[in-house]
């Protein structure tokens, strides 16, 4: 059975595809056949996240009739599949976004998983984003206005009768103005189920046109996006007790 996870935010900028990119890593590690679809129509960045920036034909061509499904999914050396958005512009001449109900009817079945990095805000992209999902992850920042946005979307999703997952609350550093992990729980009435702390090598795996799982394992940000990505499929995670994880116990 296909799951359809949509990874979905209040506002832009909270790390949605770098989520996508690294789950889509860590779940296929853990022998699971992924596909990761780029649902931010207007300002998307997977594939710039994954190294498909330059394809020839994009999930804009199979909106606009232009492509067959076939011809927009690639294979990332990692051993997922990835359906990017193109980014001229005039990608979005012509295009008809209620296709996208086609795009995963036709992969439901054909892979375990199907992630959707999807567009910010509770716009037409976003909320075709919920319609297409079965399950929701809530991804925000520890601030106030972050987590306002993503209460707003949760709302939406309950409306829609998905099935919100949690919250993955990303890009922690600790700091004094930070909202506490119970703050945002009473707030967004959800559990808090992954805490991404701020991490330097977030920024140079998106340089280097990879995942920050691979670009550097023992990092902060990766253990705990690889210990999300074993929640999601029901695993028990363990790490050892280097440096790194001591330092990552102490962020937690």
């Amino acid at each position: 059975m296909t799951r359809v996870i949509g990874i979905v935010s209040g506002k832009g900028g909270v790390g949605k595809t770098t989520l996508v990119s690294n789950l889509s890593y860590v779940l296929t590690e853990l022998g699971k056949d992924v596909t990761a679809v780029d649902t931010n129509l207007t300002t998307p960045h997977l594939g710039l996240h994954l190294g498909f920036h330059m394809v020839p034909k994009s999930l804009h061509d199979f909106l606009r009739g232009d492509a067959k499904l076939h011809e927009v999914v690639y294979y990332h050396p990692y051993g997922f599949k990835v359906i990017p958005a193109g980014l001229s512009v005039n990608d979005l001449i012509g295009i008809n976004s209620d296709k996208l109900q086609d795009l995963t009817v036709n992969l439901l079945g054909k892979t375990d998983f199907i992630l959707l990095d999807s567009a910010p805000s509770l716009g037409r992209e976003a909320t075709l984003s919920l319609k297409l999902s079965d399950e929701i992850l809530l991804l925000t920042n520890p601030n106030i206005p972050a987590v306002l946005d993503i209460l707003k979307v949760a709302k939406v999703a309950e409306s829609l009768n998905k099935n919100v997952l949690g919250v993955v609350v990303n890009r922690i550093n600790r700091k004094g103005n930070e909202l506490s992990t119970s703050e945002i729980e009473d707030t967004v009435k959800y559990p808090v189920i992954a805490e991404i702390p701020e991490d330097i090598n977030v920024q140079k795996a998106l340089a280097a046109r990879t995942a920050i799982v691979d670009y550097n394992p023992k990092s902060v940000a990766a253990v705990e996006m690889r210990r999300l990505g074993h929640y999601l499929v029901g695993r028990e995670f363990t790490y050892g007790q280097g440096f790194w994880e001591k330092l990552f116990g102490w962020f937690r």
